[in-house]
């Protein structure tokens, strides 16, 4: 291997630095994946926020948090029409959901879903998803909306492919 010039860059491996920092900072362990029965429990005991990922025009990701509710299978978030998800989604329906919780190596479990996404204008689907994500908020029926909200979408989402991970209950790699 040639020797380079004083100032020239060194040519090492594109990973050779964060492969080098994984070994050393981090014990080698497999995370355990989530049953079907986990994920679901995992989505429904954390309403709130999740990761939102779509598809600009120009084929970079555009990336947001949402707030997000469970409806069978589908993954549903509220949104303001005229907004750039709302085109990325129109444009391409493929879209992925992330959710993750912990602070270290150690605690960190999640679920990341990929799928087909739609947008949810009709007024009566809109009402009725409306009305599940406050019952799914624990709003009292007394309270839950009798019309969908002006300028308000939604984004449908039915997972394709569900990835999930959880390092609290790894194993050592034996790899």
């Amino acid at each position: 291997m040639p020797i380079a010039a004083a100032g020239a860059p060194r040519l090492i491996s594109p990973n050779h630095h964060a492969q080098n920092r994984v070994r050393s900072c981090y014990p080698r362990f497999m995370p355990r994946s989530f049953s079907d029965d986990q994920i679901q429990e995992y989505l429904d005991s954390r309403p709130g926020w999740a990761i939102l990922s779509t598809i600009d025009g120009d084929g970079f990701p555009h990336t947001v948090p949402l707030g997000y509710f469970r409806l069978g299978r589908d993954v549903i978030m509220g949104v303001r029409e005229g907004t750039r998800k709302v085109a990325n989604v129109e444009r391409n329906p493929n879209v992925s959901i992330l959710l993750e919780d912990g602070s270290t190596m150690a605690d960190i479990r999640g679920v990341l879903l990929q799928g087909h996404a739609r947008i949810v204008r009709d007024k009566s689907e809109a009402l009725q998803l409306a009305r599940a994500g406050a019952r799914a908020r624990g709003v009292p029926e007394s309270e839950w909306p009798t019309a969908p909200r002006p300028g308000a979408a939604y984004i449908r989402m039915t997972p394709l492919r569900t990835v999930s991970w959880d390092y609290a209950s790894s194993t050592p790699d034996q790899a």
